[in-house]
């Protein structure tokens, strides 16, 4: 159980990184569009005649400005949708798009309810707020996150959910969107009701870190270094960032929650004097430690490192020196005396706690995006100026960090002689990283081939000659390099009704189940070879199969005709997939009448929603499919009545359905209508029995089994 919750807050870690990972990009649009139209700080440096109002330039950097604020203020939606692709296992796109209307059907959901009771229960909480112009309850990015996760649940389990033959079309990677728009259509209506109560809880747990002074703060960067070799760092900060119980404060006539959001909120408004400390102090301790402090540590592990390997490891820990000052990416460098001297790294650990606690004390107002690197520090503190951030004390600070962690970790080193980069006997002088955590157990693990998706990829000339598949309703639509590699009896091997195959494009009838077997190829591709395969004896196979099958007739099965009209051969059909066998075998009917009768005793399989169409399973488990006209199904059942529905069971000659056949001739491509065994084994083969004309419970095709 341990290890479960572990792997699922892992992979929530994980998931929290997509939309994190915007905020750089968005901070850096809001720190200097925010910095450079400040009138304030434009008439500090004499700017103004420059680039003040009415400039090209000044243009130019409040779009910049505009453009990272509205990051800032939709994060609950992109931390929907990031999270529900994070989490999601295949098929990622459609968890987005199902994530997307989630969210916005649960917060449609909350500002009915909201209108429903007046805003009563709402307003008392203070907790109302405008979502995409949606009036909804103030959620924060936690609305977000619940959407996201709930989504990616409902996604995984359903998609590749397989519905009965007639409902077949709403299953797989279609159903996902549906089952989330009804739960988070519930949820929204829940939520009403729940979030209220919950979110006074999360205002008394900010109120209790923000009355935790110095010691809080303390403990605060302790936990978020410790996390970091598991990967939960996220899943710790975050709700400190992005929610209120890092703090709610009021900018510019609005209610901010998270310290992060609120550092924003003040960056972009003008006539803030300080930046709120209270916010900050979740984010400044990291300057000092990863633009001081860390580089101490690697100069301490360069100057113990054995003389002949200095020259190569000064190289390695100067590049993750510089990538920690200048991003605050520092992984390099804390993984590595992480997994040979993990001492230090509780050491470094308790160091990290007393940075975010000094910054605290000092009074501190620098925020930041992603990381405490110089970047985030010259954007966010010094381009800011001393009296809105008080950064000189990151530098003042940040050279005692730095002596420190060097004097430390060089007497450390050497009086335990610790294994950092340069003093290893004879193992290869490396940094390491995340990935040589998890290096033995993805080695030792393996893929199981999907041998029916294997058969499809070696069907159409291997990996390396597929460029693309989608799919429509009924038909895996695939595009190749080479057309001469796609063998078609191999695909038809693979259950295939029919193939159509034309120079580079290929479709596979498959029927309503195509999507769970679009899903099953994509994910087999990721792992397959990349190689092309041609085949040369399936044909041959297929034939001599073909002569194995051939034996004594032991029963036949005579199916009537349904309708009355002119029989005909089915290749008459004016249809490659009925004409050419690909959907069955059997036979066409012109009719004559409006009409269509059950052609034996059986029961009904299913009922088209169009009602063109109709199956009856007969005995020996032998399906007919009815099917009125051609391209009817465009039709949308005018001109249909049915008399039949999904489960009846019926006797020979009782009525299906009717049809109006002048609006069917002068509607559709085509009245002809298919008459076809759709579920035939290798040993049950269709004969016609009647061409010319017939009439309804006359027979028409008979079914012989063969021993």
């Amino acid at each position: 159980m341990k290890e479960k919750i572990f792997g699922v807050l892992q992979r929530v870690g994980r998931a929290f990184m997509l939309p994190i990972a915007i905020l750089p990009v968005a901070g850096l649009f809001l720190g200097i569009g925010g910095s450079f139209t400040n009138s304030t700080m434009l008439d500090a440096y004499g700017l103004t005649e420059l680039i003040g109002p009415g400039t090209i330039i000044n243009a130019l950097l409040l779009v910049m400005n505009d453009a990272g604020n509205i990051v800032f203020n939709n994060l609950s939606l992109i931390f929907a949708i990031g999270v529900a692709i994070g989490m999601s296992k295949k098929e990622k796109e459609v968890a987005a798009l199902a994530a997307g209307i989630a969210f916005l059907i649960m917060h449609a959901s909350l500002g009915a309810m909201i209108k429903i009771h007046g805003g009563s229960e709402a307003m008392l909480t203070g907790a109302t707020v405008s979502v995409l112009g949606i009036t909804s309850l103030q959620m924060g990015v936690f609305g977000g996150i619940i959407v996201g996760l709930g989504t990616a649940v409902l996604h995984n389990k359903y998609y590749k959910i397989k519905f009965p033959q007639v409902l077949s079309f709403f299953g797989g990677t279609r159903f996902v969107p549906i089952i989330s728009s009804i739960v988070y259509l519930i949820v929204g209506i829940l939520m009403f009701y729940i979030w209220p109560p919950v979110q006074g809880c999360i205002y008394k747990v900010g109120s209790i870190v923000l009355a935790s002074g110095y010691a809080g703060t303390w403990v605060y960067g302790l936990m978020e270094r410790l996390l970091i070799p598991f990967g939960l760092h996220h899943v710790f900060y975050l709700p400190f960032w992005q929610t209120a119980v890092g703090g709610t404060a009021e900018v510019g006539g609005k209610v901010i929650e998270g310290a992060q959001n609120i550092f924003f909120a003040e960056l972009g408004t003008p006539g803030i004097t300080h930046f709120s400390v209270s916010a900050t102090r979740f984010m400044s301790g990291k300057f000092p430690l990863m633009i001081f402090g860390l580089p101490g540590a690697a100069l301490a592990m360069y100057q113990c490192a054995k003389p002949e390997k200095r020259k190569v490891v000064g190289g390695l820990l100067l590049s993750a020196a510089l990538t920690s000052m200048l991003t605050g990416i520092t992984e390099p460098i804390e993984f590595t005396f992480l997994f040979v001297a993990p001492a230090l790294y509780g050491i470094h650990c308790i160091f990290a706690g007393a940075a975010y606690m000094l910054m605290h004390m000092c009074g501190v107002g620098v925020g930041m995006t992603f990381s405490g690197g110089f970047i985030d520090l010259f954007l966010f503190g010094i381009l800011q100026g001393n009296a809105k951030t008080s950064w000189i004390w990151v530098v003042i600070v940040g050279i005692g960090y730095f002596v420190v962690y060097y004097v430390l970790f060089t007497f450390l080193i050497k009086k335990f002689d610790l294994k950092t980069p340069g003093r290893e006997d004879a193992e290869e002088v490396k940094l390491y990283t995340r990935s040589d955590v998890n290096a033995k157990k993805n080695s030792q693990s393996e893929n199981v081939e999907d041998v029916f998706s294997a058969m499809v990829c070696r069907a159409l000339g291997g990996k390396k000659n597929i460029s693309d598949i989608d799919c429509c309703a009924t038909r895996l639509r695939c595009t190749v390099h080479k057309s001469e590699l796609v063998d078609v009896a191999l695909l038809k091997q693979t259950g295939a009704s029919g193939v159509v195959h034309k120079g580079t494009g290929v479709q596979i009838i498959y029927g309503p189940m195509v999507t769970v077997i679009k899903s099953n190829l994509e994910e087999y591709l990721i792992t397959a070879p990349n190689e092309e395969v041609i085949m040369d004896t399936v044909l041959e196979k297929e034939k001599a199969d073909e002569k194995e099958i051939q034996g004594k007739i032991i029963n036949t099965i005579i199916l009537n005709s349904p309708l009355t009209g002119e029989a005909k051969d089915l290749s008459e059909a004016p249809d490659e997939a009925f004409a050419s066998k690909m959907m069955g075998d059997g036979a066409v009917v012109i009719p004559s009448e409006g009409i269509v009768v059950a052609p034996a005793d059986g029961m009904i399989s299913f009922v088209f929603p169009s009602k063109h169409a109709v199956g009856v399973t007969v005995a020996d488990g032998i399906e007919l499919l009815i099917h009125i006209g051609i391209d009817t199904v465009r039709l949308d059942g005018k001109g249909f009545q049915t008399f039949v529905k999904d489960g009846d069971k019926v006797k020979a000659g009782d009525k299906l359905l009717s049809f109006d056949l002048e609006f069917i001739e002068n509607n559709a491509p085509s009245i002809i209508s298919p008459c076809i065994c759709t579920t035939l084994s290798r040993k049950q083969k269709v004969r016609l029995l009647k061409i010319g004309e017939v009439k309804m419970g006359e027979a028409l095709i008979a079914v012989d089994i063969l021993e």
